[in-house]
């Protein structure tokens, strides 16, 4: 909510300051400033790696399998995509902002697995 909001503030100062047209971008979204285009790419990016760890909630939820490793990843995962979002809206150095990706695609992973474990093998 916070980088739409933030996104949608943008974008309707590149209006009001002329920086862009509505038909401009009605079809491009090239055209709006770098600034607005940060926040939409970073508010797309969260309907992207989000959904595997919005997948795997309720499936814990629902088969009991929430314990200390699940809920330390959870968080892991939760505080790097924060810090993804504040690196892609702020200074965008691919490199920091690749390693908190990695390190949420990680804790993700771990997730899955670890779910999987718990599952068919642990109990």
């Amino acid at each position: 909510f916070v980088i739409a909001f933030r996104m949608g503030a943008a974008k309707q100062r590149d209006l009001r300051a002329g920086l862009v047209r509505i038909e401009e971008v009605a079809l491009d979204n090239s055209r709006w400033s770098e600034r607005t285009r940060k926040l939409n790419n970073n508010y797309n990016n969260q309907f992207e790696l989000p959904v595997f760890f919005f997948a795997i909630l309720p499936l814990l939820l629902m088969l009991v399998k929430v314990d200390f490793v699940q809920v330390t990843l959870a968080w892991v995962f939760v505080a790097s995509r924060i810090l993804h979002s504040i690196l892609h809206t702020g200074s965008n150095i691919v490199m920091q902002r690749g390693g908190a990706f990695l390190i949420g695609f990680a804790a993700v992973g771990l997730m899955w697995l670890w779910f999987g474990l718990r599952l068919f093998v642990i109990g």
